[in-house]
């Protein structure tokens, strides 16, 4: 069995996302069997800039072959855009241009997946959203294995996003809420899927003295990671937690690993470190009393499965439905969605608090139950053989004609959005 992976950008340096989602799953199948990466030439997801030479390289292992993208991203376009498709009544021939425009367009890509079709299995695509997504799964639709990463955002309400949905062979689900989500936006419900979200690559040691040595960390903490941006709710958590600093003298410190987009407040109990290691988060995640999630949109968080698998409770934005969801599942840690309630929470979870030490291993438990790479593999490949029993008869949608891509008729996908029932799913 030959297995392609297609996904927006792929490279050993990008640690976070659907990529690193991707890379993953591709290093992982790899041991069973055989797996190629079809990506683009881009590097930087804000602007799509050719940055790695087009054509083939071998990244662990696995043959890695790029495509340039035809333009990078204008930004002010791609706004201008944004606001017709979510906001506004507009034409499907408005939401293609969105498309376009959002990039990486890559027609180079989406030919050489026609080319050699014949020669996969299946396609495995990541990222609904994006441009090869969705031309791939039209061009190989009893072949495509869509894994969506969708959060609650209101490009899931395009209509044009229907038609992949409904289209693919088969969706790969990071969570309960995402599949409720997209089944209500797309109706969807008669594609074969699974739940199964990914693992990670868990250290079996990690050192928290040396972690606490090398940064100069003595007293206790929660810890972010990920990017520190607006839309990763870090404003908020700056807010909330400088109010608790206050009320909490003898609290916890706030520890932060990764790159920063908007300015890190300056106060004595926060501590931006910037991107370290792999060896040097997991030393972090040990040495934490929890992991601080303040998303309010993810579609899977995997640095909450990496601090389940260390046995750390997680505090999530009760907000996120996924993050919610997870969290109640895995009985492994607390929401907030006031500034009482993240103070009060924190103090829960400290690890001399009351209640941290046992959540912690409860979401280990879980971990362990649901995401560990033989469990994600097993569901894989499961999926593959039910595909090659099953008979396809899976077409692309009938596209609608000049005139009619053209007529304003769709509502914002916003208003989409908003009506599908919030909250998590308590499976």
């Amino acid at each position: 069995m030959k297995i392609a992976i297609v996904v927006q950008r792929y490279g050993a340096e990008i640690n976070g996302g659907a990529e690193l989602h991707a890379r993953y799953i591709a290093e992982r199948l790899s041991r069973h069997t055989s797996v190629e990466v079809l990506t683009t030439c881009a590097k930087d997801y804000l602007t799509w800039k050719n940055e790695w030479p087009a054509g083939e390289e071998t990244i662990h292992g696995i043959k890695v072959r790029r495509f340039p993208v035809s333009r990078p991203r204008n930004t002010d376009d791609f706004g201008r855009r944004s606001l017709q498709v979510f906001d506004r009544q507009h034409s499907l021939a408005d939401e293609l241009a969105w498309l376009d425009s959002e990039g990486p367009r890559s027609p180079a890509l989406i030919r050489h997946i026609g080319r050699v079709r014949d020669e996969f299995d299946f396609f495995l695509f990541f990222s609904a959203r994006y441009y090869h997504a969705w031309h791939g799964v039209r061009a190989v639709a009893d072949k495509a294995i869509l894994v969506p990463t969708v959060e609650r955002d209101p490009a899931v309400g395009l209509s044009l996003f229907g038609t992949a949905l409904r289209g693919a062979r088969a969706l790969m689900y990071n969570s309960y809420e995402e599949r409720a989500l997209i089944q209500n936006v797309s109706q969807n419900q008669a594609v074969p899927s699974v739940v199964v979200g990914v693992g990670s690559a868990i250290p079996d040691r990690t050192q928290p003295w040396r972690f606490r040595k090398k940064f100069k960390v003595k007293r206790p903490f929660a810890i972010y990671i990920g990017r520190i941006d607006e839309n990763k709710g870090c404003p908020a958590l700056f807010e909330y937690f400088i109010n608790y600093a206050a009320n909490y003298p003898r609290g916890l410190d706030l520890v932060l690993l990764g790159n920063a987009v908007i300015p890190v407040p300056k106060h004595p109990r926060i501590r931006a470190l910037g991107f370290v290691s792999d060896e040097d988060k997991f030393d972090a995640l040990a040495a934490a009393d929890l992991l601080v999630m303040p998303s309010p949109y993810e579609s899977l968080s995997m640095v909450a499965l990496e601090a389940w698998a260390l046995g750390k409770p997680i505090l999530v934005n009760g907000a996120c439905d996924v993050l919610r969801g997870q969290t109640l599942r895995a009985n492994g840690g607390l929401s907030y969605d006031t500034f009482e309630e993240f103070a009060e929470t924190l103090y829960c979870l400290e690890a001399s608090g009351p209640i941290g030490a046992i959540l912690g291993r409860q979401g280990r438990d879980f971990f362990r139950k649901h995401y560990a790479w033989p469990v994600i593999e097993r569901k894989y490949l499961d999926m593959f053989d039910r595909l090659k029993r099953e008979p396809s008869a899976r077409n692309a949608e009938a596209w609608p004609g000049w005139w009619a891509r053209r007529q304003r008729t769709l509502p914002p996908a916003r208003q989409i959005v908003d009506a599908v029932p919030s909250g998590p799913v308590r499976r």
